[in-house]
């Protein structure tokens, strides 16, 4: 019988597998079809400029030789460096650390669906199939960012809480690792403290929230430290420097930023999740089973957290992304609890069909429209901020200072001085971020040679400028955009 069991598991995991490498693979196809493989956000070309800088030199530093702070998740960064050493980088390493991320955050998945229902494990593997399909996630896994790192860290801690555990070093320890990916890692403490305070007497509260603190205290010291020799601050500059750009963000009324931000989730089949998440933890709170209450905690408090200081929901909600793999298992968890394919009562068994149905048609369908979005959205990025780079590379001469606020395909694929209006790797520009009269000092300061900028972002430093070179790409004009453009930029002297 075990081994039986044995050999049913080791199928499913293959299977798993082999749909990670499906549900990515066909979203490269449709990039690749829609216009050309790359990823979804400029960001992403910092990390590669970072990683590829530190496998040259073993510096970190976005322009070769100059060491900077400009990246929030350094981890990243250093594991996608690894790929440049065997030339397997930017693109085939990166997608391969998108596909173990997709696959293993399904496996982690399938065990804690596994523990928060032991009586209804045999529905695990539906669980991870869901999460290999749930558009944000695949996404997320082509996007060339650290967002599902994060994903499968807070998965981590908020799965090891849900069974009596002894070696609290270890969530500790979790938590501090996920600094290196986003300084929010730091609210994975929450979920630790909450399960330890309700589970246990004050002695051993005591004697595992130390274990909590050596584990936590390790990584983030390095990290700290790190962040010291790079940057000159106990935090990297993007940690500033985001907030500063879309402080503007904040003036909006808390209820429609909690609005904005609290609906991505549902965007896909998180909608009809929403009663499982809810009916699991109306059935935590009756039982006081905190552990398995920790987790939605944890990601409720997340999203607060950037209702409060960064109200943002571009690039679909991708900041938001590490809560939903806790949202979409533990709504999964409530639904297969309350279903009853054969009950008795046919109100209870329609809505339990019906239910399912409306799971599977939306998990596909969102599947594949993602898809596409990621396609328009690679293509957005490879024809506007790759393209302009190139240009950049060919038509300036190497002693030319540009000027940008995306800086990332341009840090990679050129070899300029660049002064980042964004702040990310020029901190002396946060002060002033969004005052165009300030930056055009600034500017002229510095020498700047060519203003790099989509138009209708800093209409006042680009009135009267001369452009000199447009993108003419065809699908911001689609998105309602303006295409990037170069801008003469000479400074009086």
């Amino acid at each position: 019988m075990n081994q039986f069991l044995l050999n049913i598991k080791r199928k499913k995991f293959i299977f798993i597998w082999a749909f990670a490498f499906i549900s990515l693979g066909i979203y490269l196809c449709v990039s690749s079809w829609t216009y050309k493989l790359g990823f979804p956000l400029d960001d992403a070309w910092i990390h590669q400029t970072y990683a590829r800088n530190f496998s040259e030199d073993l510096r970190w530093s976005f322009f070769s030789g100059n060491i900077s702070g400009g990246s929030t998740g350094p981890l990243w960064g250093f594991l996608i460096s690894l790929f440049y050493f065997i030339n397997l980088a930017p693109y085939v390493g990166t997608y391969f650390l998108g596909f173990l991320l997709l696959g293993g955050i399904s496996v982690l998945g399938v065990q804690t669906y596994s523990w928060l229902l032991p009586n209804k494990k045999q529905k695990s593997f539906f669980m991870g199939c869901l999460l290999l399909f749930e558009w944000h996630l695949v996404w997320a896994a082509g996007s060339g960012m650290e967002t599902l790192l994060f994903s499968v860290i807070a998965l981590l801690v908020c799965g090891w809480l849900l069974q009596p555990r002894e070696r609290w070093f270890i969530p500790g320890l979790l938590a501090g690792v996920s600094i290196w990916v986003r300084p929010g890692g730091v609210t994975l403490l929450g979920p630790i403290l909450f399960v330890l305070i309700l589970r246990y007497n004050l002695y051993e509260i005591l004697q595992k929230g130390t274990r909590v603190a050596l584990g936590f205290l390790l990584p983030t010291g390095l990290y700290l430290l790190f962040n010291l020799q790079v940057a000159g601050d106990l935090l990297p500059n993007t940690f500033y420097a985001k907030q500063a750009e879309y402080a503007i963000a904040r003036s909006v009324p808390l209820l429609q930023r909690l609005w904005k931000l609290g609906v991505q989730p549902f965007v896909g089949v998180g909608i009809v999740l929403l009663p499982g998440f809810l009916l699991i933890l109306i059935k935590a709170v009756k039982q006081r089973a905190w552990e398995i209450m920790a987790g939605p905690l944890w990601a409720l408090g997340y999203i607060l957290l950037y209702v409060w200081k960064l109200p943002v929901i571009y690039q679909h909600g991708r900041y938001l992304i590490p809560t939903m793999s806790i949202f979409y298992i533990w709504g999964f968890a409530g639904f297969t609890d309350w279903v009853e394919w054969k009950s008795e009562n046919i109100f209870r068994r329609l809505v339990s069909k019906t239910w399912g149905i409306l799971i599977l048609v939306l998990t596909i369908l969102f599947w594949g429209i993602g898809a596409w979005v990621y396609g328009r959205d690679v293509a957005f990025i490879e024809s506007e901020m790759v393209r302009t780079a190139h240009w950049v590379r060919t038509k300036t001469t190497q002693g030319d200072v540009i000027a940008a606020h995306d800086i990332g395909a341009l840090g990679y694929f050129t070899e300029r001085e660049i002064v980042d209006l964004a702040g990310l790797v020029s901190p002396e520009v946060i002060p002033f971020i969004r005052d165009e009269e300030q930056i055009a000092y600034y500017l002229d300061e510095k020498k700047v040679d060519y203003l790099i900028t989509f138009p209708f972002w800093y209409p006042e430093l680009v009135e009267g400028r001369k452009k000199i070179y447009t993108s003419k790409g065809s699908f911001a004009p689609r998105m309602g955009m303006e295409n990037m453009a170069v801008f003469e930029w000479k400074s009086d002297e």
